[in-house]
């Protein structure tokens, strides 16, 4: 098949004209492969079979996977995954540190013009999409915001809930709302502080044109069919619960006002030990709350339009580098 550069639009730039960048005294002939996809879809796996056919290393960019504290309740990689290739910023992190999109874009950075002196690929995978991004595009660029926005906010959605900050963020800015994760609280009233700041979507703020990165970027998305996904996730969930998923989240307890532990998994299990639910809702909340956060992933990875598929089940890894080797140049 004859080789093509139509489809390089998931560089930065089109990748002809990388070759010709230097960064650290190093030519551009770098490859970043991008995998991700929805919870429960296979990621590790396919990203673990891929760094050891490549000889290369994986850069976790799923924002839970960053804390030590939280292991089964984050499905992070086992010891022997760990194993098998090497993985940074997984447990890199404690819950009393704060880490931004900002810093992690920083880092691995960073780490990339470190890892390309020895190796031509670099894995990035994780189901957070907003730090796939910022390695991908770049951050977008917000005004500064009086610290009591966001106070006020946080006030806000302890007295009124979140489906009342949810509804005013639709009101005013549709855009954002139909690809923002309007489960997480910290992403609405984000957006929400910008906009009572500015009387301007938060949208307008968003980059219209990526970055330039010295390296090729390659994205991919695992895909599954969704009653099986759905399964996958149930299943997880009652092996989670297996591995003493309860226990972890009782320990947390006490810190549950840390941001890092208002996620899924968590925050059903603090409901139940503060009384407000039994032990089988805040089980099954957890599943349906999983699901929900998984259609959710599928939604934002389609809504990108530069994800090539891949479908679980077949020879992923194979697909990769066959797509790969057609369209690089």
């Amino acid at each position: 098949m004859q080789k093509t550069s139509k489809s390089i639009h998931f560089c930065s730039r089109p990748c002809k004209y990388n070759k010709l960048l230097y960064i650290g005294g190093m030519k551009q002939d770098k490859y970043l492969i991008v995998i991700g996809g929805p919870t429960a879809v296979g990621k590790t796996t396919t990203a673990i079979d891929l760094a050891k056919k490549l000889a290369c290393e994986i850069i976790s960019a799923d924002s839970r996977q960053f804390f030590r504290e939280m292991t089964i309740g984050t499905a992070k990689p086992t010891p022997l995954e760990l194993a098998q290739a090497k993985h940074h910023f997984v447990d890199s992190l404690s819950i009393h540190e704060d880490y931004s999109v900002g810093k992690f874009e920083s880092d691995t950075l960073h780490l990339l013009d470190t890892l390309y002196t020895t190796q031509d690929y670099c894995i990035l995978t994780g189901g957070s999409g907003l730090y796939l991004n910022a390695i991908c595009h770049g951050l977008d660029k917000f005004p500064d915001v009086d610290p009591s926005y966001r106070i006020e906010l946080n006030q806000e959605l302890k007295s009124k809930g979140l489906e009342k900050l949810v509804m005013e963020l639709q009101e005013k800015d549709t855009l954002y709302a139909k690809r923002a994760d309007l489960a997480n609280p910290q992403r609405v009233i984000r957006a929400l502080e910008i906009i009572r700041s500015t009387n301007q979507p938060f949208s307008s703020f968003l980059r219209k044109e990526p970055v330039n990165r010295p390296f090729h970027i390659f994205t991919f998305q695992m895909q599954m069919e969704r009653a099986v996904l759905y399964d996958r996730i149930n299943h997880r969930v009652d092996i989670m619960l297996e591995q003493g998923l309860v226990e972890e989240a009782r320990s947390l307890h006490p810190l549950k006002h840390l941001n890092a532990l208002r996620t899924v998994g968590y925050s059903e299990w603090f409901d139940h030990f503060d009384g407000l639910t039994s032990e089988s809702e805040a089980i099954e909340l957890i599943k349906r709350n999983t699901r929900r956060y998984a259609k959710r992933q599928i939604t934002w990875f389609k809504n990108q339009g530069n994800y090539h598929p891949i479908v679980q089940g077949k020879d992923a890894v194979a697909e990769i580098i066959e797509y790969m080797d057609q369209h690089k140049v």
